[in-house]
């Protein structure tokens, strides 16, 4: 049984014969369900440059739900602070936490956010990939400027993304919450939280070792249909796997008959295998297998599914039979 908070990362999925438009007006619908359902939070990344997802800032996405939810946490899952200036990302999460006292986040993490190196230039205003001395400055003055120039009133909860035992290195000795992308690397998943739990100094972010897992999350009545929903993000994988970065997102019946190769289906199912697809039994089976192995105070589950209406019901699902199973 999950009997630790459950959580959602929303990567905005701009659906086949859709518009990004539609994606971000389904945010705020999203979120009240997640309210709903009883979520603990509900954390926003930032893409950019990729027909696949929507390019929309993290900021906007957690101003625009924290305002039409009321208790629900909100923020980012995360922000990339070698696109940003530092000063700019604490006054505005500064804001929306004096706005929505209590309830935002600060997932803080390092990627470009997109497989363009146009994009990522422009982002960076013509710079290269942030070095590893860069991003830690970044994070480091990001945490300054939280407490030093923003007077507005409470703050957000900062927390360091991480996929490896550098990011995790960095968590622990600034004595910040981790979230771990599972979800994205999860053959580093044990290495680095004993990294992250053998060196973690405490601060006044955070007195212990706390740990967030991103797990993908795909549920629906049968394995079969479990299967079917998750179809499409297996076809945006296999074009990754094949440096095809800039894929639509196919809807299910695509995704269907794709012809993966033996090659790609040996390397999704070794991927799926680490994550939890299927019935509410066997998701709520294997998530507890991950709490458990990892220690984990909290699992936040990535739903990326073609249609709003499965997405909701998958985090139905699995929140009605968790709560089943711990009950007395």
């Amino acid at each position: 049984m999950v009997d630790i908070p459950l959580s959602a990362l929303e990567v905005a999925v701009v659906q086949t014969g859709s518009r990004a438009v539609d994606t971000l007006r389904d945010t705020a619908a999203f979120a009240q369900g997640l309210e709903q359902l009883g979520y603990h939070r509900i954390w926003y990344a930032e893409h950019h440059h990729s027909p696949a997802i929507g390019a929309f800032p993290p900021v906007v996405l957690t101003a625009h739900s924290a305002a039409s939810t009321s208790v629900i946490r909100v923020g980012s899952g995360g922000v990339l602070a070698p696109n940003h200036a530092p000063i700019t990302l604490a006054e505005q999460f500064g804001t929306l936490a004096a706005l929505h006292r209590d309830r935002i986040d600060m997932g803080i993490g390092r990627g470009p956010g997109t497989f363009d190196e146009a994009t990522a230039r422009a982002l960076r205003r013509g710079a290269g990939p942030a070095t590893d001395a860069e991003y830690q400055g970044d994070v480091a003055a990001i945490l300054s400027f939280l407490v030093d120039e923003v007077v507005l009133g409470p703050l957000p909860e900062p927390w360091l993304l991480a996929s490896s035992t550098a990011g995790a290195a960095l968590a622990a000795r600034l004595g910040l919450p981790i979230a771990i992308a599972h979800h994205i690397r999860p053959d580093n998943t044990l290495a680095a939280l004993e990294r992250y739990r053998g060196a973690f100094v405490p601060s006044r972010w955070c007195e212990q070792p706390r740990v967030l897992l991103c797990v993908e999350a795909v549920c629906a009545e049968t394995e079969e249909e479990a299967a079917w929903r998750a179809g499409p993000i297996e076809v945006v994988k296999a074009g990754l796997l094949e440096g095809l970065s800039e894929m639509p997102f196919p809807t299910p019946a695509e995704a269907a008959v794709h012809p993966f190769t033996a090659k790609e289906r040996e390397a999704l199912a070794g991927f799926r295998a680490q994550q939890a697809v299927g019935t509410p039994k066997t998701v709520v089976h294997r998530l507890t297998q991950l709490a458990d192995e990892t220690g984990a105070d909290e699992l936040m589950l990535t739903t990326p599914v073609y249609d709003l209406r499965d997405r909701i019901r998958s985090y139905e699902l699995i929140k009605k039979y968790s709560e089943a199973m711990t009950a007395p």
